[in-house]
């Protein structure tokens, strides 16, 4: 049973959001990825254990965490360690199973930019908030989940600069450069959904978003867009979902928390 209208970013939200097994350790960037993990926390998959670049392990919040800093990961959190625990004995070591990131730009191999765009890196156009947690996640996570809104100014051919490797531009570079993760295994946009081709890591379009339509994607994507030769549909929110999402994203202007039934906060 379908949730009636939604719109576009909603439809992404819960796409990406569906992309998450219950059990599995998840490393959460704020935004779109933040908005997502909490959502698949709150419906299906309750035992997901959300990470946050702060330190914060196994954080419940129950509302939308306004940065990685928000007091409400720590509060919830099943256990705060410092930085460079984080990332030297979770991340590193390959024990945090999805890494879910944003982009301001992202190329055919799933290479992403949150760095600089035109330019040089000295005297860009646009200075962008930087790399972050990003790199070592895109690097070391057993597999990547990444959300965006797709146009040709974000899904360009070749990324103005590498923030975070997806798959370099040949499909051996993942591994010659080291890295232990799997790389992007699925796309997230508000148009559909894209996967690396199995043989050469080019992102194809694989699944659309109810309504929109192949040449629609192809127009929003800065290369000659790979396409499956059936591309499917990507089942429509249910009301449940969309309930949930616009509690959460209610609590950002003061609304009331939104936790998984049964679930009671500790103070």
């Amino acid at each position: 049973m379908t949730g009636g209208e939604w719109t576009a970013d909603e439809m992404m939200t819960v796409a990406a959001a569906r992309q998450l097994r219950d059990g599995t350790a998840c490393f959460v960037g704020i935004g779109l990825p933040s908005t997502a993990a909490n959502l698949a926390r709150v419906t299906h998959a309750p035992n997901l254990v959300l990470i946050y670049e702060s330190g914060c392990l196994g954080a419940k919040p129950d509302r939308l965490p306004l940065s990685i800093g928000d007091g409400i990961l720590a509060d919830t959190a099943d256990a705060v360690v410092s930085v460079p625990e984080v990332f030297n004995y979770w991340l590193q070591p390959g024990r945090i199973d999805v890494g879910f990131l944003g982009a301001a730009q992202i190329d055919r191999y799933g290479n992403i930019n949150t760095t600089v765009i035109g330019g040089d890196y000295a005297d860009p156009v646009v200075r962008l908030p930087g790399a972050g947690g990003a790199p070592e996640i895109a690097a070391s996570c057993g597999e990547v989940v990444v959300i965006v809104r797709q146009t040709p100014r974000t899904f360009v051919d070749r990324v103005d600069f590498v923030t975070s490797v997806g798959y370099g531009r040949d499909p051996g570079d993942r591994k010659r450069f080291g890295l232990r993760g799997g790389g992007p295994r699925v796309v997230i946009t508000d148009l559909g959904v894209l996967e690396p081709d199995p043989h050469t890591r080019e992102l194809t379009l694989t699944r659309l978003h109810p309504g929109v339509t192949v040449e629609r994607v192809r127009a929003a994507t800065g290369w000659p867009l790979a396409v499956a030769a059936e591309p499917t549909t990507v089942d429509e929110p249910t009301g449940h979902e969309l309930t949930v999402l616009r509690a959460l994203r209610a609590t950002e202007t003061g609304g009331d928390p939104v936790r998984p039934a049964g679930e009671e906060r500790e103070r």
